[in-house]
Order: structure tokens, then sequence, then C-alpha cells
């Protein structure tokens, strides 16, 4: 069963399953962000989500952390199932930072969105469609989504939670053209915060900045574009200078 879980000391979420787990919600993320270039100013947001699937992808083929998870079995039923089978299952694990989940959890909105127009193109209300009512990856990204908001209910306050719930959802289509340059830096300053409590009450601040594209934000992408444009580059090839610091997850 795919699991999501706050880290040990609140610097980001672990996605935590079985082989089939990772690999259904790998494919399921790349079939929604759809192809190179497929959704214009989209690709700096698709980088993010394709971030997440590179970890997803290298945990289910044993590069990252592992651990047994017990199944259920045991000596007395399978003495009643009259088979022997493994008390416990295998289960690959991988940590995303929490401002770069926040990040993609609302990216994934407009994905879906764009998604669910190009399956029903003449649809009045694409998402209701019966092309993607029951549609696999839909369901899938929004379990994803799901689990991540619970992972976050989970570490601050009843009032923190229903504040980062009305930013994520307040105007969610501002991630198309997002210099995501910024979300580094966002991720840099949360992780740089040393006591998890901290990091905890950090979250709606977080939150807060990454959306409502401020002057700090619109600063990083006026010298992001400008210099894109001295390097007759896109900005997505535009690294931050400053280096992420040693995580203890």
């Amino acid at each position: 069963m795919l699991t999501l879980n706050n880290t040990r000391n609140v610097a980001g979420i672990e996605i935590l399953g079985d082989f089939q787990d990772l690999d259904t919600l790998y494919m399921s993320l790349l079939m929604i962000i759809g192809d190179e270039g497929e959704y214009g100013d989209y690709e700096g947001a698709r980088l993010r989500v394709l971030g997440v699937c590179y970890d997803i992808r290298h945990a289910f083929q044993g590069d990252r952390e592992f651990e047994f998870v017990r199944n259920g079995m045991d000596e007395d039923r399978m003495r009643m199932l009259e088979m022997i089978t493994p008390e416990k299952n295998l289960y690959y694990r991988c940590q995303v930072y929490f401002p770069e989940a926040f990040f993609v959890t609302i990216a994934l909105n407009d994905f879906i969105r764009l998604y669910a127009k190009k399956q029903a193109k003449s649809a009045t209300c694409p998402l209701l469609d019966k092309k993607n009512l029951w549609d696999t990856h839909i369901a899938t990204t929004r379990l994803f989504q799901s689990l991540v908001m619970s992972c976050v209910k989970e570490v601050v306050m009843e009032p923190s939670f229903k504040r980062i719930l009305n930013l994520m959802h307040k105007d969610y289509t501002w991630v198309d053209g997002y210099a995501t340059q910024y979300l580094d830096m966002l991720n840099i300053r949360y992780l740089n915060i040393g006591d998890k409590d901290e990091r905890a009450k950090a979250l709606s601040t977080t939150v807060k900045r990454m959306v409502e594209k401020g002057k700090e934000y619109r600063q990083i992408e006026e010298e992001v574009r400008a210099m894109a444009r001295d390097h007759n580059c896109s900005v997505e090839d535009i690294s931050l200078v400053e280096d992420y610091p040693e995580v203890e997850w």
C-alpha cells in the first residue's frame, strides 16, 4: 500500500511502498505531466514533478532506502492456510523536501486539469467526462496529493493547516511560468531551520511565500529571466548559486 510519512526531523515527506505501489505512482505522474514542451509555460513545474519521479524510480530500482514491513502473516495463519510465506514485504523509500512537496502537490492540480482537457477536448467539464471520471492516473495522483496533505495535518496546528489549505487552493494556476529557482531558495531556507518544531511552525509561512509571488520572488524571477536572455537559454537552465545543506531527514 502506498504510504507517505513525515520524516523524523520534519525535513520533508517519505514516500514508501512496494515495487508495484511506487511503479504505479511513477507511471501515473509521468502520464499526468505529459511530454517535454507539451504544456508550454508549465515546463518548470513539470521538471519539479519529474524530480520526484526520478527519486521514486530510483527507490523501486533499489538505489534508495528500503525496509521490511509486516504483511499480516504469522505462524497461525500459515498453518490455517497450509502454506509457508514471508511475514514481511519489502518496501522501498525515498524522501521529498517539504517545500518541494507543497509545490508539486499544487502543480499537479494544473497538470490534472491539462491532462483531462487533452483526454476530453470537447467536454464542457473535462474532469467529469466519462474519459476522465474513472481514470487510473488521475485517481493515483489524487491519492498522492491527499497523502501529502495528511502528512501536513499531522505536524501543524489546526489553524495553520486551515491557512495552508486556503493558500494552496486559492488561484492555484499560478505555477505556469513559475521561476522554480525561488523554490530552491525556499527549500534551502527551510532546511537550514535546525529544530523540527520550528520547521513545523514555518510551513504555513513557506507556502505563503511560495504562492503569493511577493517582492522577493519577483526579484529572483527578473534576475533569472535576465540571465536566461543574456545566455540565450531557457529559464529552466539557470541554477541557483547557493548549495543545499546536508539533511538529517
